[in-house]
């Protein structure tokens, strides 16, 4: 059992889900495989309401996986965010379960489903 911040992991795979875990996190690191703005990431991912991305983003920073930059030239503030070394670290797992969410979908699901992006990284 690993304990951290008061919050309690039983093997490295729970561990794991809390930094990729949940509905949207590795929807939006997809996204982030090349540096976006956060306009983009919104027409990206229309599903996701603002206050969650917003939410999201800033829980990926805390984790070291993104960093925010903010460029103030002019109004309005140009905001970037982009995967560290870190989060680049996640691209080839990022990958695997996007193949996998395709296999359960055409072999499983007898479905037909879109990939999140079209230009996946190595």
């Amino acid at each position: 059992m690993y304990k951290i911040n008061n919050k309690e992991f039983p093997c490295n795979t729970s561990l794991t889900m809390k930094f990729i875990g949940g509905k949207w996190k590795a929807v939006i690191l997809i996204h982030l495989f090349d540096k976006k703005r956060y306009s983009e990431l919104r027409k990206e991912i229309p599903m996701v309401t603002e206050r969650t991305l917003s939410l999201q983003l800033k829980e990926l920073e805390e984790d070291g996986l993104i960093t925010r930059s903010v460029f103030s030239t002019k109004p309005p503030l140009k905001v970037e965010y982009e995967l560290t070394a870190l989060g680049k670290t996640l691209i080839p797992l990022l990958n695997e379960i996007s193949n996998w969410g395709k296999f359960i979908a055409e072999k499983h699901l007898k479905i037909k489903i879109e990939p999140c992006i079209t230009n996946v990284k190595s």
